[in-house]
């Protein structure tokens, strides 16, 4: 299980990554552009707004991948309605380690980070 301080050490640990977080609401952006990963809006009700779900967090990666992990670990990886065909997996925190979740926010960083920095992550 991984909780709201080690999303914030595993994201901070990047280069560049800025905590834009609020409230109850966890997001983490590299150097001021795309966000790596975010808290997961729930919809409780049709055209109720929506609600943070602190258990669930939503991380930046490749559409190929999103459907790999969903189709290989649906209990851990899903998608929504609202998600579908946006390049974000969903994430549900008590299912993942801290291994599993790094390497997600480490391949959204690269995904995300201007092609300068990325010289500045070290290859797995």
């Amino acid at each position: 299980m991984v909780d709201d301080a080690a999303v914030r050490r595993l994201a901070l640990a990047l280069p560049e990554v800025e905590d834009r977080s609020e409230g109850d609401r966890v997001a983490f952006e590299v150097r001021g552009g795309k966000g790596i990963a975010w808290t997961y809006l729930v919809r409780a009700a049709p055209k109720k707004p929506r609600v943070p779900q602190p258990d669930v967090l939503a991380v930046r990666c490749a559409l190929e991948r999103k459907e790999m992990l969903v189709a290989a670990a649906p209990d851990r990886f899903f998608d929504d309605d609202h998600y579908r065909g946006f390049p974000a997996v969903l994430v549900r925190l008590p299912q993942v380690d801290e291994v599993e979740l790094a390497a997600l926010l480490r391949a959204a960083w690269r995904l995300s980070a201007p092609r300068a920095l990325l010289g500045r992550l070290a290859d797995d």
